[in-house]
Formats: C-alpha cells, sequence, structure tokens
C-alpha cells in the first residue's frame, strides 16, 4: 500500500472522521462504520485532505483534466480544497465547480458554483464516499445539462467495497457499468481493515476482535469482491 494511503487512513481517523460502532446509513443500511467528511472544519485538516485528493487523483487520472465537480453540499469544499491541492503538488491549474440546489435567479445565475462547464471540458467528479451510487444520479444530468462534456471519472475519498442499487456490483462499479467512466477510491475499507486491525492508532486500538466480527458480518450481507 502507498505510504500516502497509510498516512490518509490514520488521518480519517485522527481527525474522527472514520467511526466505528453502530450507524444507519442513508441508504438504510445498518452499517458497523460511517465516514462523515464533513468533520473535516480546520484549515490544516483541509489542507491535509486537499492533498491526499489530489495524489489519488493524479495516480488515477493523471492532469489531463480541467474541471474538477463537487456536488453540493460536502463536495464544495472537497473541489475547492483539492484544485488548491494540485496547483500546488503539479503546477496544473483546475477550475473548481459545484452545484447549487436551488437555481439563482439574481447576480451570478443558474444552477452552478464556481467555474462554468464549456463544451470540450474533462471533468473529475469528487465526492466524500458512495455508498449505493444515488447521488450520482442527480449529479451526472447536471453535467451533461451544460453542454459538450466528458467525464473522467469520480474519485472518492473511501471505497465501502459493498453492493449498490443493484444488489451485484459495488457501487464504484455500478457507476462505471452505468455511466462509463471509471470510479475511484483514495482508499478502499479492505486497505482499511488491513492497517487498522489490532493495531493502535492515535494511542488506542480503532478495529479490534469485536468490531472485525461486525465487519465481517456486515459484508456478508452486503459486501462485494
Amino acid at each position: 500500500m502507498e505510504q500516502y494511503k497509510e498516512e490518509f487512513i490514520e488521518f480519517m481517523v485522527e481527525s474522527d472522521v472514520l467511526k466505528f460502532g453502530d450507524f444507519t446509513l442513508k441508504s438504510g443500511r445498518k452499517s458497523p462504520f460511517f465516514m462523515n467528511a464533513g468533520a473535516y472544519v480546520t484549515g490544516t485538516q483541509l489542507m491535509k485532505l486537499g492533498e491526499y485528493y489530489a495524489k489519488a487523483i493524479h495516480d488515477n487520472f493523471g492532469d489531463d483534466f480541467d474541471v474538477l465537480f463537487g456536488p453540493a453540499y460536502k463536495g464544495i469544499p472537497l473541489s475547492v480544497a483539492c484544485v488548491i491541492a494540485y496547483a500546488k503538488l503539479y503546477g496544473k491549474e483546475i477550475r473548481y465547480c459545484s452545484n447549487r440546489k436551488e437555481a439563482k435567479d439574481h447576480g451570478d445565475t443558474g444552477i452552478l458554483l464556481g467555474s462554468k462547464i464549456k463544451d470540450g471540458d474533462r471533468v473529475v467528479i469528487i465526492e466524500d464516499v458512495t455508498t449505493s451510487g444515488k447521488s450520482i444520479e442527480e449529479t451526472f444530468p447536471i453535467i451533461r445539462a451544460q453542454g459538450n462534456v466528458q467525464i473522467m471519472g469520480l474519485m472518492v475519498s473511501l471505497n465501502r467495497m459493498e453492493v449498490g442499487l443493484g444488489g451485484k456490483l459495488s457501487a464504484l462499479d455500478e457507476i462505471k457499468e452505468k455511466y462509463g467512466f471509471e470510479a475511484k477510491a483514495i482508499v478502499t475499507m479492505e486497505e482499511v481493515t488491513e492497517h487498522l486491525y489490532n493495531r493502535t492508532c492515535q494511542g488506542r486500538v480503532v478495529i479490534d476482535d469485536t468490531v472485525k466480527k461486525a465487519m465481517d458480518s456486515y459484508y456478508a450481507q452486503y459486501g462485494c469482491s
């Protein structure tokens, strides 16, 4: 596993973003772990987060794209932090764009925030996590409606490695199959478990035998290879 991935896993725990316990997800599933990117709240956290995303996007998609699209609401700070990091790490100016939940009818009108998307633009979508793929159903038509653009791929921070809406493939694989672009993550839950199981992180063991058993049970029901 790359060093930045190991660092990112510990960073999620340190920032209280990745938690283990009993959680009800937006999809209705009862999960033994939960990831909340909204818990990144400080300047230092957002700076580091942007750099981890930038490294993962560069590894998976290179820098041959123009716009980073972050769906409202959590995708807004993610896209901003990442384009700043991209300019710093790779000297590449990427424009950020997000959507508004409601179109603005005065001043800077329209549904988009940040850069406009125009014909010929190559777009990478950035999100926190995708459990069932529902968010892309909303995001995809918004981007397509802006013109003749090419969606290069989706980057999330964590691949939960569980089945999506179809009940067979993972949410990220379903996105690739349905929309035709790659869906990648900075780390997978398999990598998280490998790195944290019965190891001390931030002065404690966050995945002990009890948590691991609960995760194994969850993946027996919802997991995919």
